[in-house]
């Protein structure tokens, strides 16, 4: 098991210069993703949806690292959304759609079989499609035809040709459009103001979590060293902190290679907790054992519970995130709690996911890994052609 380099993590200009192709310069502007992604959406015509009668329903089609445009939109859609939104990674589309529904499809190339796929089968059959992707690429043309919407990604941030770090970096240009076109909709309240403010939280968060900061005062840096040698366990408290603890999986997974699992409360309370007493925590059947002397000597369970804002969850839904954590602490499990400050639900949600891209980037560039490139992915995309 390689130690983390926690000299590099203290050296801002040491870790600029591991990071060859800019991941975290690219995970800071986030917040600029943001403000221009919302110029774009406008001179695509987006606002033009507000004209039309509300979807029947919303289907949104997005793929691997786009996919997380997916799970912000259901989660901040929650049990109030006026309307069902269904998610496709592919396959056929539901034959229900039609002219009375909207299909948003996501990707940063605009090549993406699965999403152009469904895209072109809803066009076919009559329904408003709304598309992010890359300008000329097939799925542009498909958003550019009649009057469905095309947005580009942000301009800054469109990548040469099968950048496999770009949709993981350029998350907030392919949510903004999408934020902006069901504000438009009637399926969510998401107006440019109030994505100004995200982008305001998202400025703050890469600021907190530069890379000169030292590791006592970046909590970016100070989760990645708690995870050195850990098998992540990420538990969502709720609807909202479940979709960031589904991004922190993927992006621990692709970033720093390192397997996460995730999950969300209450309903995967007991499978999480059930993981207290297995080979990778510490044995607490000896009351003499000192958790953290004593863990095991290989990999150690690491719990990451992600936090809604004080105020934000019910009294029922806190006390069952504070007893699995009691739980996690008696097990001689490590925690790591991530706690979002006050705001709108996009604002806290935005604050969990920049922290946690953050800390995979810096877990990867501590361990020597590249978090920008996988020679593992790019020889699987090599033998499926």
């Amino acid at each position: 098991m390689t130690a983390l380099d926690e000299t590099l993590l203290g050296d801002g200009d040491a870790l600029l210069a591991a990071d060859e192709h800019g991941v975290l310069r690219a995970l800071a502007s986030a917040g600029a993703q943001v403000r221009e992604a919302v110029e774009l959406s406008a001179e695509a015509g987006t606002a033009r949806l507000a004209g039309e009668e509300r979807p029947r329903a919303l289907v949104i089609a997005a793929l691997a690292g786009s996919s997380v445009v997916a799970d912000v939109v259901t989660a901040l859609a929650g049990r109030g959304c006026p309307v069902p939104v269904v998610v496709r990674h592919g396959g056929p589309l539901p034959s229900w759609v039609g002219p009375l529904d909207a299909v948003v499809a996501v990707s940063l190339s605009g090549r993406a079989p699965g999403p152009l796929a469904l895209a072109v089968e809803a066009a076919r059959r009559g329904a408003r499609v709304v598309t992010v992707a890359a300008p000329g690429s097939p799925l542009a043309e498909v958003g550019s035809r009649g009057g469905n919407v095309t947005v580009p990604p942000a301009r800054g941030l469109r990548a040469a040709g099968g950048d496999p770090r770009s949709s993981r970096v350029a998350v907030w240009s392919l949510v903004t459009p999408v934020l902006l076109a069901c504000d438009a909709l009637g399926l969510l309240d998401s107006p440019p103001q109030a994505l100004a403010a995200v982008a305001d939280r998202l400025d703050a968060e890469a600021d907190t979590c530069k890379p000169f900061s030292e590791s006592f005062v970046n909590p970016a840096k100070a989760l990645a060293l708690e995870l050195d040698g850990a098998v992540p366990v990420v538990l969502g408290d709720g609807d909202l902190t479940a979709a960031a603890a589904r991004r922190t999986a993927a992006m621990l997974a692709r970033t720093a290679r390192v397997p996460a699992v995730s999950g969300a409360l209450p309903d995967d309370a007991s499978e999480v907790v059930a993981t207290f007493g297995g080979p990778f925590a510490a044995r607490a059947d000896d009351v003499f054992a000192d958790p953290f002397l004593d863990a095991p000597t290989g990999p150690r369970l690491q719990l990451i519970v992600l936090r809604d804002a004080v105020g934000a969850l019910s009294d029922e839904a806190r006390r069952l995130a504070d007893a699995v954590v009691s739980t996690a602490a008696d097990a001689g499990v490590r925690v790591s709690e991530l706690v979002a400050d006050a705001g709108s639900p996009l604002q806290r949600l935005a604050q969990l996911i920049a922290r946690t891209d953050f800390a995979a980037a810096y877990l990867a560039l501590a361990s020597g890994v590249d978090p920008a490139r996988s020679p593992q992915v790019a020889d699987l995309k090599d033998r499926i052609g």
